[in-house]
């Protein structure tokens, strides 16, 4: 057994199929089931089994997939201990960001953090911003980029606050939002929540929802075509977007906004990568 062996058990156990292992590690199928008996055959005991449902781990292959996740964690942390211990900037950062951000901000930011730092390699993981802080929290990533006061028992920078606002191609009027069509995206829980609440707060009756899409980004090109409004967080628009924009506020006149956080466990900043990329990220967002 060799380290890739392991990230093959580690990998196969969490996507249940050959298929998609093979693409995560860019393995093709033929060799990597090939390397799978192998493994059996090693350890003499059957790892897996295979149904209509994909595959399905015995009691032995179960209890191999938990000691390669031990054992590929703790290979990851020597490999870190050796770059700090020479002080070097260098290894792979592994990073949890939001979908926003990973389109949007994050390309840029790896751009100029990679000018001054070009032997750092990243592993980045994009999803909502409530299943990167349970993914940092669990420590399977050093730093993650949330949008949303998400309850975080660690460290936290606010990168920026944006706006809220209801975005139109056409001048419109807060308290005539009920009677217009709306489009709406899924989003996190908890910004969905705000905007609800501040909904509830102004009118009786629920919004006139006409469209329904699963991205913002999707939801700002129906709304530049014309086909109604939206409640998007600013940042979605730029100057030269031919769109009218009225920030949300409570009744007592309050804007309601969006921040963005970095979030991460206070031991990883002993790691020199990780440090010099917390550093970074509070002087460009400064």
């Amino acid at each position: 057994m060799d380290d890739r062996d392991w990230l093959i058990l580690h990998t196969l156990y969490k996507e249940k199929s050959i298929t998609k292992t093979g693409q995560a590690l860019f393995i093709a199928q033929p060799t990597l089931t090939k390397r799978l008996k192998q493994i059996e055959a090693e350890f003499d005991v059957q790892i897996v089994t295979r149904g209509v449902k994909g595959v399905q781990f015995t009691p032995e292959g179960e209890y191999l997939a938990e000691r390669a996740e031990k054992l590929l964690y703790t290979f990851r942390e020597i490999k870190e201990a050796i770059d700090n211990y020479h002080h070097h900037v260098a290894g792979t950062l592994r990073l949890g960001v939001s979908n926003f951000i990973s389109k949007y901000k994050l390309p840029l930011w790896l751009k100029t953090f990679k000018e001054n730092y070009p032997n750092v390699g990243y592993e980045i993981i994009t999803d909502h911003s409530r299943n990167i802080s349970q993914i940092a929290y669990s420590h399977d990533i050093h730093v993650g980029i949330i949008r949303g006061d998400y309850n975080w028992p660690g460290k936290k920078i606010l990168l920026f606050e944006e706006e809220i606002c209801i975005a139109s191609v056409e001048k419109v009027e807060v308290d005539d939002l009920h009677t217009l069509p709306r489009i709406n995206y899924q989003t996190d829980l908890l910004y969905k929540h705000m905007v609800d609440n501040w909904w509830a707060e102004r009118f009786k009756l629920p919004s006139q929802i006409s469209t329904t899409v699963d991205r913002a980004d999707t939801c700002k090109e129906m709304v530049m075509h014309g086909l109604g409004y939206a409640i998007l967080p600013s940042l979605f628009f730029n100057e030269h977007d031919p769109i009218y924009k009225i920030p949300l506020t409570t009744l007592d006149g309050e804007v309601l906004t969006q921040k963005t956080w970095l979030v991460y466990h206070e031991e990883v900043e002993s790691l020199n990568v990780v440090n010099k990329f917390i550093e970074f990220m509070k002087a460009a967002n400064g």
